[in-house]
């Protein structure tokens, strides 16, 4: 066969993978979406720990559990607190059928060990080294001594992204969550810009962005609400404290929520009564950058542009040094996942943008002494572009508290 013939060959047997995948249920469709990147891995099993790799591969929403994945079949060691959850995940996913549920005896370590000897299974098995520490890696190895003392070939292989790399672009049943858990998102934060008036402290002002959250339908805040006054917005990740709202403050609020899994993470900067100029200079700067990020957002555009944009746009206005995080992150089964909206050269991947991708834009500014800005909102990559998921004014004149 000719190599133009087999690129041809290799592409429609590729083509032909991904049909019969994109065909399946959902969670049988993304554990073959990992088995079929083991051969790129060097690995001929993996061993997921990371609790929130666990609940997308099988549904399971667990602190602790093991899930072996094998070429054709899958073992998930719980112990006796997620026992009874992970036979009703495998009974309600009928395509977990050749998913073995196995009980822990004595250690995780142990079990696992046992369930190799059984079988006789091993050969080189991926551990997600971003999710285990080296003591576990440690533990883990010596527990399989006796597996190889039983004449079976088991090697551990730290390995990165095999999970995350397909979680980063989520399919139809994460987008309908997401989109759900956004405007749901949307709702309370249309409640909590009113919330910030003058002489109420960060605390409860929180407390209540808190509550509203919760009676929105979330099961939780996705992390801690951030509720910034006056100077103190100053700081990208303050904590609400004692401190009184008073005039002329600049008010960040900063929360999320996790709904059905899912988390959704919004921002809005508004002013208590009365307006200054020196706020809204820093205010239309950063709608600016965030609208310029947004607008940057399409497949094929590298994260790093869009982080571009919007340093491009607050540079104009002289405050590209008080920009100091990046433009974005993921959102999905954690609060920051891939993919990062950020700077090139950082430590995470700078890869194109594709269809299916959710993550925040959030430009800020901050001066010290003073106050920042902050706007976040939740973009979905599109086919066409992109899709704002969140939906609240961004101008805070609507909402100036006590005006």
């Amino acid at each position: 066969m000719r190599a133009g013939d087999r690129g041809a060959a290799n592409a429609a047997s590729r083509a032909q993978r991904q049909l019969r995948v994109s065909s399946l249920p959902p969670y049988a469709r993304r554990i073959a979406r990992i088995r079929s990147s083991f051969a790129e891995a060097g690995i001929e099993a993996l061993l997921v720990t990371h609790p929130p790799n666990l609940r997308y591969l099988t549904g399971l929403d667990a602190t602790m559990g093991m899930l072996l994945v094998e070429a054709t079949a899958c073992t998930l060691i719980v112990d006796g607190r997620y026992l009874t959850a992970a036979r009703g995940c495998v009974g309600r996913a009928g395509e977990l059928r050749q998913t073995t549920i196995t009980p822990v005896e004595g250690s995780y370590e142990g079990t696992l060990a046992a369930v190799l000897r059984r079988t006789g299974r091993g050969g080189r098995v991926g551990v997600e080294s971003t999710a285990m520490t080296l003591a576990a890696f440690r533990h883990l190895d010596r527990a399989l001594e006796s597996v190889r003392s039983s004449g079976a070939a088991v090697e551990l292989v730290p390995v990165e992204r095999v999970v995350e790399a397909a979680r980063v672009v989520k399919d139809s049943e994460e987008i309908e969550t997401l989109r759900n858990a956004a405007v749901r998102l949307s709702a309370v934060a249309r409640e909590a810009v009113a919330m910030a008036r003058a002489g109420r402290t960060e605390r409860e002002v929180a407390m209540d962005i808190d509550a509203a959250i919760r009676g929105g339908g979330f099961t939780k805040t996705a992390f801690d609400t951030i509720v910034a006054s006056g100077p103190n917005s100053a700081l990208p990740h303050a904590r609400p404290g004692d401190r009184m709202l008073g005039p002329g403050d600049g008010v960040v609020l900063d929360f999320g929520g996790v709904y059905d899994g899912y988390c959704v993470d919004l921002t809005r900067t508004v002013q208590v009564a009365p307006a200054s100029a020196a706020f809204r200079r820093l205010f239309d700067a950063v709608s600016e950058a965030h609208a310029a990020a947004i607008a940057a957002v399409r497949p094929g555009v590298l994260g790093s542009e869009v982080d571009s944009a919007a340093r491009d746009a607050l540079a104009r206005h002289g405050l590209a040094d008080a920009f100091v995080h990046g433009t974005g992150h993921g959102l999905g089964l954690e609060v920051h996942e891939e993919p990062r909206i950020s700077k090139a050269g950082t430590a995470h991947p700078d890869e194109p943008l594709k269809p299916g991708m959710v993550f925040t834009i959030e430009p800020g500014v901050y001066v010290e002494g003073f106050g920042g800005v902050r706007i976040e909102d939740d973009v979905l990559v599109s086919e066409q572009g992109c899709e704002v998921l969140t939906d609240v004014p961004v101008d805070p004149a609507p909402f100036l508290a006590g005006a």
